[in-house]
């Protein structure tokens, strides 16, 4: 009996118990739900977002507009700085006292628009070192006692010859060994040439490397060479001298523009050709010279230049010159023409 009724009376306890949480638990809900009725309520998350966009949207327009207002005021800046920068170097060209004088100058402007430039001065068969900017000072020292045969330096010797810019690879065959070794250029480097061309002849060329601004440059060779013009002889060295054949031309000034170009290239050709003779025949040649029997010791080599030379300058100008005899004497005879020998069949016809 007391069991059951202390069984009974803690039924009774919990059973109070749980109506006492119940009746907790009911009215903290409630009060929640309250609480929560007063609250304002929250905004959606799409307007959130679509607002977010626009705001965003509307901020990327305004620094693109920006952006693009001092990009263009950017470029405009830089195009009226080159522009003062070119009429600068132009004036400094015009007031050059004398050649030498206008070589410095057209080398120390040029180095404005590269990162290294070299220019050359062309005497015969050779491109000679006169300046080098934007290299170490040894370099700037062993580069103005420099001199490359062009027929080492086929992009030189292609640019001598046509008149034109060329980009060639900086590689030990196309500028020459002795000037690849010295300008210590890279494996992939790459080279711009440019024209110094007084009435047509290519005096000089700008050698530039690095980053490069190719139109500057070309234009401070073609102002270099119009100045050029004010200081040398009206007609290139050895051709008014040099007695023409019988029926064509007599002077330089009779010549149309084209038959001019083509004498000149004509000569260019010749002296090339020589050269090569004189550096890869050597040994022949210098037994040649001292048999006084040139053409016995080189026959292959001057019967295959006579071809070309026919081929390529006789055919296309009836006035043309015998470029390559008159080198042959100059270079290899000593202007001994009995040295080239009694087999030597004499200038072309």
């Amino acid at each position: 009996m007391a069991a059951r009724k202390n069984l009974r009376t803690c039924a009774t306890s919990v059973t109070s118990a749980g109506s006492l949480a119940g009746e907790d638990f009911g009215w903290r809900a409630a009060t929640a739900v309250k609480i929560k009725l007063r609250m304002p309520p929250s905004a959606p998350t799409s307007s959130l977002r679509q607002l977010w966009e626009e705001r965003f949207s509307q901020l990327l327009s305004e620094v693109e507009t920006l952006c693009d207002a001092q990009a263009a005021e950017a470029v405009d800046r830089a195009r009226r700085h080159a522009a003062g920068e070119l009429n600068q170097a132009v004036r400094q060209l015009r007031r050059a006292a004398d050649l030498e004088d206008l070589g410095m100058t057209l080398a120390d402007v040029a180095g404005a628009f590269a990162s290294h430039v070299a220019l050359f001065r062309v005497e015969g068969e050779m491109a000679r070192g006169v300046r080098a900017r934007g290299v170490p000072e040894e370099i700037a020292e062993r580069f103005g006692a420099l001199e490359v045969p062009l027929c080492d330096a086929a992009a030189l010797a292609g640019l001598v010859d046509d008149g034109e810019p060329v980009v060639a690879a900086a590689t030990a065959s196309e500028v020459s060994p002795a000037l690849a070794d010295l300008l210590e250029h890279q494996p992939n480097a790459r080279v711009s040439l440019f024209p110094v061309a007084p009435r047509g002849r290519v005096a000089a060329l700008l050698y530039a490397w690095g980053a490069v601004e190719g139109p500057p440059l070309e234009l401070l060779a073609e102002a270099a060479a119009a100045v050029w013009n004010g200081f040398a002889p009206a007609a290139p060295s050895g051709l008014v001298t040099i007695a023409p054949r019988e029926g064509s031309a007599a002077a330089w000034d009779l010549l149309s523009a084209e038959q001019r170009r083509i004498h000149l290239s004509a000569q260019r050709a010749a002296r090339v050709r020589v050269s090569q003779m004189r550096l890869y025949q050597a040994a022949d040649v210098q037994a040649g010279r001292a048999h006084g029997d040139l053409y016995g010791a080189l026959r292959k080599p001057i019967d295959d230049a006579r071809a070309a030379f026919r081929e390529n300058y006789f055919e296309r100008c009836p006035n043309m010159v015998d470029y390559l005899h008159l080198e042959l004497v100059r270079t290899l005879a000593h202007d001994d023409p009995e040295l080239l020998g009694k087999d030597y069949p004499g200038p072309l016809a």
